[in-house]
C-alpha cells in the first residue's frame, strides 16, 4: 500500500497501522537492515500476522522505506514557516535544512535507508522518493510551474537533497549546509544550470550521494 504513491485518504486502520509497523520497524533497522525478515518482525511486532504484514506492505522493506521518506517530508512540512515573509533562496535554505533535520532525527535508521536505496533494484525509488521530497518542498515554496521549469527545479532540488543527506551523515550539519549553500546558486540561477546541467549529471550526482553513504 505505501509503494504505491502519496497516503491522501483519511486516517484508517491501513494507514495507522502502517505507522505502527514503521515505529516498530525503526527499532530493529539499525540491527537487521531494510530486510524481509525485519518487515515481517515489525509486524508481528504490531499485532500482525505474517499474512496480514504482506497484505498491508506487499512490497516490505521498500513500502517502509517509502513511509520513513514520507514521514520525513511530512515533518519537514510541519516544521516550516509561512513562507510569505521568505525571500525564495531562503525559502529554499529553509526547506531543504529542514529535511535533512527531519532525516537525522532518525540516524541510525537512515543510515541503512540511503544504504537500502543504494542498492541497484532500489534506484528507481530512491529517485521517485527525492522527487516526491523535492516536489513537497518547493510547492510549500510557493512554486506553480508547469512548463519544463516545474521539472527541472525538482530534478535539480533531487540531487541537493541526496548531496546533503549524505554530507550530513559524513560529515555534521555545518558541512551540509555548507554545500547546500553553494549549490542554491544552481536553483536561483535556473538559466545558467538549465544549459549546463543534463539529466545524466542529475542521476550521478543522485548515485554518488547514495554511494558515498553507502561505501563510506
Amino acid at each position: 500500500m505505501a509503494y504505491i504513491g502519496f497516503m491522501t485518504e483519511p486516517a484508517d486502520w491501513a494507514t495507522t497501522t502502517e505507522q505502527q509497523v514503521l515505529d516498530a520497524a525503526l527499532s530493529l533497522i539499525p540491527h537487521k537492515g531494510w530486510t524481509r525478515p525485519m518487515a515481517l518482525e515489525a509486524g508481528r511486532a504490531a499485532g500482525l500476522s505474517a499474512a496480514e504484514t504482506d497484505l498491508l506492505i506487499p512490497h516490505g522493506p521498500a513500502d517502509l522505506a517509502a513511509l520513513l521518506s514520507r514521514r520525513h517530508d511530512a515533518a519537514a512540512l510541519a516544521a516550516l514557516p509561512d513562507p510569505a515573509a521568505l525571500k525564495i533562496r531562503d525559502r529554499i535554505r529553509r526547506a531543504v535544512e529542514a529535511r535533512l533535520d527531519a532525516a537525522c532525527a532518525d540516524e541510525a535508521a537512515v543510515r541503512r535507508w540511503t544504504g537500502f536505496l543504494a542498492l541497484p533494484p532500489n534506484m528507481p525509488l530512491a529517485a521517485r522518493l527525492l522527487w516526491e521530497s523535492a516536489d513537497g518542498l518547493w510547492r510549500w515554496a510557493g512554486d506553480t510551474a508547469t512548463d519544463e521549469n516545474h521539472y527541472s527545479k525538482r530534478a535539480i532540488l533531487s540531487a541537493i537533497l541526496a548531496a546533503g543527506l549524505s554530507i550530513r551523515l559524513t560529515s555534521g550539519k555545518a558541512a551540509a549546509m555548507k554545500h547546500v549553500d553553494a549549490r542554491i546558486e544552481n536553483v536561483m540561477a535556473f538559466e545558467k544550470w538549465k544549459a549546463g546541467v543534463k539529466p545524466v549529471d542529475i542521476a550521478r550526482d543522485v548515485a554518488t550521494a547514495l554511494g558515498r553513504i553507502r561505501y563510506r
